[in-house]
């Protein structure tokens, strides 16, 4: 008897119906005689609702109650799978995160996966039940309840599939796969069959539905992931160890596996820094104490013994992240502090890259045949990513797309 991990994000659990779709695909595979735990999203937009409202009370959210409230739009998935499986006929029982044994550290919002102590899920799969576990959540040593971070239901499911030593982990979604590109902005784009933990990686980093950090401990762990559609039986995406690249030696448009874009981008400058040593630990130390990811990064060269800072963040971290600066900019002897909303990221990935000439220019080249302006750019050995407006994003990813001939067959 094999046992399957499953996960189910929210826009296949966003109503009644779709919950019984859902249940269905569960006891489908247990009837298959396999041992199912079931990892659910929050139905729909539930989350999204759930911090407007929060809004709406307080300026300033406190982030420990702000996770005590989000944790229960996955609490009411995870009940309602649970009843609509029983009323199939399946023993059911539904599982927070703390339940499940998800411990983490403190880190209200972002928390991170400390240990895992399966043996409540264990105990119950061993009376044939098909346990439910709500996704995104955990519990501190201190028994505080903590969420991992927006997406990070899937995070869940790989973390407890890789605890239990499952065969593997399904995803699904609302859509049947990974694309080389998103099929909202590209019409052309097609469905992979196979990509490498490396390139997803990259890939879910930079703009791709799935946490990066699920994809970082599926990789350790060596556990296949499956990415399938919950609204069709198409074949999906599995994602998995290395993939063979030898045939595609020497071919520079097919080692640029997907176009990724990402329009959640903020920026932030700090202008006419004392250029010494210690002021970029002095600027992003505060900022990591605060939980806050930085990601691309510039420093202008010196002039006059001055420079400018410029990185990048989510947009929902940029007025906290504005606070951090200012009070250190004061400190810095800064002239200004300076930040902008309205860009995207877009990005080329594929393995291999590095290795061979003529992915920069090309990238280059296709974003400014398209009169795309570049306001930053950022390489790691198997991507490029570009920082433009947002309004071009669409434009960007078709224009690239179509530079690299993504779409014909690896």
């Amino acid at each position: 008897m094999d046992l399957i991990v499953q996960k189910y994000g929210g826009s296949s659990l966003a109503d009644a119906e779709k919950i019984k779709n859902v249940a269905g695909r569960i006891a489908r595979a247990k009837e298959a005689g396999n041992s199912v735990v079931a990892v659910v999203s929050a139905m729909g937009d539930s989350t999204d609702e759930l911090i407007e409202l929060a809004s709406q009370v307080s300026d300033s959210p406190d982030r420990r109650e702000l996770d005590v409230l989000l944790s229960t739009g996955e609490l009411r998935s995870c009940a309602l799978v649970a009843m609509t499986l029983m009323s199939l006929g399946h023993k059911a029982v539904s599982l927070s995160g703390a339940q499940a044994g998800i411990r983490t550290d403190s880190q209200f919002g972002m928390a991170k996966i400390a240990e895992l102590d399966p043996q409540r899920i264990t105990n119950e799969l061993d009376k044939n039940k098909i346990v439910v576990v709500a996704g995104f959540q955990g519990i501190t040593p201190d028994m505080d309840t903590t969420t991992l971070g927006r997406g990070a239901s899937d995070l869940t499911a790989i973390a407890l599939a890789a605890g239990l030593n499952a065969s593997r982990c399904e995803v699904y979604t609302d859509v049947e796969g990974i694309y080389t590109a998103d099929p909202r902005l590209v019409p052309d784009a097609a469905k992979l069959d196979e990509i490498s933990f490396e390139e997803m990686l990259e890939l879910a980093s930079y703009g791709a539905k799935m946490n990066p950090r699920s994809i970082e401990l599926g990789m350790v762990y060596d556990t296949p992931i499956l990415v399938a559609s919950s609204f069709s039986d198409a074949p999906g995406t599995l994602i998995h160890g290395e993939v063979d690249m030898n045939k595609n030696v020497g071919e520079i448009r097919n080692r640029v596996v997907s176009v990724a874009t990402d329009p959640n981008v903020a920026k932030v400058t700090v202008q006419g820094v004392t250029d010494r040593p210690g002021i970029a630990a002095s600027l992003f130390e505060p900022l990591a104490a605060e939980g806050i990811s930085v990601d691309v990064i510039v420093q202008n060269a010196s002039a006059g013994g001055k420079t400018d800072l410029t990185f990048t963040i989510k947009r929902e971290d940029l007025a906290r992240s504005e606070d951090v600066v200012r009070q250190v900019a004061e400190g810095m002897d800064s002239d200004k502090v300076v930040s902008s909303t309205g860009l995207a990221k877009v990005s080329v990935v594929g393995t291999g890259m590095q290795d061979a000439p003529g992915y920069a220019s090309t990238m280059f080249r296709a974003l400014a045949d398209e009169g795309i302006n570049i306001e930053m750019i950022t390489t790691s050995e198997i991507r490029i990513t570009c920082i433009v407006s947002e309004e071009q994003m669409g434009e960007a990813s078709r224009a690239l797309h179509a530079a690299f001939d993504i779409a014909s067959p690896r």
